[in-house]
């Protein structure tokens, strides 16, 4: 369980995860995929989890099209985490319950962004430049 940055830097150092302190409550974690940035924010009771996978597309059928496939990879590839949309950016986001918070929870959403980084944003990149 997740009580403290502390707890949860300890837990990235279990998962030889590097991570790098941003603000009080906030870690940066470079991710093998790319080396794209994940953020970790310590919101009690939350750990959310997040990483900015790219600008919607200005076109109305490309963005049809983005969405479509953004519901479909939360569906049929994503446990933990999942796509959505903030302003004109999509995100891959989770949010995690500190209370019940394990090792192996940590680890599964973290593989999740990592899978999501590596064998999706390849393709999202794809449509969007479309």
């Amino acid at each position: 369980m997740i009580q403290s940055s502390e707890d949860l830097e300890g837990f990235l150092r279990k998962l030889e995860r590097p991570v790098e302190r941003a603000a009080a409550g906030t870690y940066v974690l470079r991710m093998e995929a790319g080396g794209a940035l994940v953020a970790l924010h310590l919101l009690p009771p939350l750990l959310v989890v997040r990483a900015e996978i790219g600008r919607i597309p200005a076109s109305a059928d490309a963005s049809r099209s983005l969405f479509k496939k953004l519901l479909e990879l939360n569906v049929s590839s994503l446990v933990h985490a999942a796509y959505g949309i903030e302003g004109e950016q999509i995100v891959l986001a989770a949010a995690l319950e500190l209370a019940s918070l394990d090792l192996n929870e940590l680890e599964g959403v973290l593989s999740d962004v990592d899978l999501a980084l590596a064998e999706h944003v390849p393709l999202l990149h794809e449509m969007v430049r479309s």
